[in-house]
């Protein structure tokens, strides 16, 4: 039988309801309880961008143990509901976890209340998941990832970028978190215009992910001989979307096969 608080109505927030019931069970609490490695493994590059009728976000393969390289393959994007996705970057174990959560409450919240939770109201609760690893972040295991979402009210694609303290902006054309984001958002400042094509915006950010990648060594660039690619995942009307490893492969093959003649990459234009 179980406990009537399970039974009666109550709130709409799973992360709630578990820290009234169970609260060991929730990250910040169960990292606090165990050993944890004195090099913990990070998650590094994520880069998001805008385009007409959605968003494209893609994360690097590459987790890193202080500086040693822990997994070539990780993954670091994931599906967070229909219409969203969180890229994850700092403290790995950790962000999986939130991930999870994240998961869990926007699913709780639509059973509750017999609707989905706004694109805004979904970045909100990321956001209070966040604040509530502060303790773990000034701690140095820090949680920062990125969220994107197609809006289906306003037709159009968004990006919510946020701090350890769970405070959250709105990015407006393209964002991006991690060791290597100077570099990439760097990289897209260059190549990013409004009217890309998805392809065209996939190109973009495989192109930012490969320029973090040569300045920033906890960022991993595509690998060839392993036939490891950045994991790319896309947004629209149509609903969440990963892209196949064929296609990623076949849009990076080219980005390589353009650096073979130009190592530094594609020129904008100076006006």
């Amino acid at each position: 039988m179980l406990p009537d608080a399970y039974l009666r109505p109550g709130t709409s927030s799973f992360s709630e309801f578990l820290a009234s019931q169970v609260p060991d069970a929730l990250p910040r609490h169960r990292a606090g309880t165990e050993q944890l490695s004195p090099t913990p493994t990070h998650g590094t590059t994520i880069v998001a961008a805008t385009f007409p009728g959605g968003v494209v976000m893609a994360g690097d393969r590459r987790a890193t143990m202080g500086n040693v390289i822990a997994q070539r393959d990780i993954q670091k994007v994931f599906p967070t509901d229909e219409y969203s996705c969180v890229g994850i970057a700092g403290t790995a174990g950790l962000a999986v976890e939130m991930t999870r959560l994240f998961q869990v409450e926007l699913e709780h919240y639509e059973k509750i209340e017999g609707t989905t939770l706004s694109t805004d109201g979904k970045a909100n609760r990321l956001a209070a998941l966040i604040r509530g690893n502060l303790g773990m972040a000034m701690q140095g295991l820090a949680v920062v990832p990125l969220f994107a979402a197609y809006d289906l009210d306003a037709g159009v694609g968004r990006i919510f970028a946020f701090d350890v303290t769970g405070n959250k902006n709105e990015e407006r054309t393209f964002h991006s978190v991690g060791s290597g984001s100077t570099f990439a958002r760097g990289s897209l400042k260059k190549l990013y215009r409004e009217d890309l094509t998805e392809t065209e915006t996939v190109t973009a950010a495989i192109q930012a992910l490969y320029d973090a990648a040569d300045d920033d060594s906890a960022t991993g660039g595509p690998d060839l001989t392993r036939r490891i690619f950045p994991l790319v995942s896309v947004v629209t009307a149509d609903g969440y979307r990963q892209w196949d490893e064929s296609e990623t492969a076949a849009v990076a093959d080219a980005v390589i096969g353009g650096r073979m003649t130009r190592p530094d990459g594609p020129v904008a234009g100076l006006t």
